[in-house]
């Protein structure tokens, strides 16, 4: 199975998009479909433009995002192996022996 490629579009294309978009007495539907593009892609470029103001479109943020998603689930995985250890320990320690009895 083959990766599919995607299109990567310049920054100031999708500015210029979103711009067209919301100056254009078109609906935004013509307008993409002029320029190649989903609606909804005009719409995501829209919201980050309004997030993000001059960083939108970097590039550089996501993959800091993702170092840090992932540094982030390194500890919660350390932590719960840490849970899962303690309670294996915990499990065997706390079985009854054959002369003690139960009292409930």
């Amino acid at each position: 199975m083959s990766k599919r490629a995607y299109k990567t579009y310049s920054k100031q294309f999708k500015v210029e998009a979103v711009r067209l978009a919301a100056e254009s007495d078109r609906p935004v539907t013509q307008v993409a479909r002029e320029l190649g593009l989903r609606v909804n892609q005009i719409y995501k470029w829209r919201k980050q433009l309004e997030e993000k103001q001059e960083s939108a479109f970097s590039g550089k943020p996501v993959a800091k995002d993702k170092d840090a998603e992932i540094r982030r689930l390194t500890k919660a995985l350390a932590a719960s192996e840490e849970e899962n250890a303690f309670l294996k320990k915990r499990r065997c320690s706390s079985r009854r022996t054959k002369h003690e009895v139960r009292s409930d």
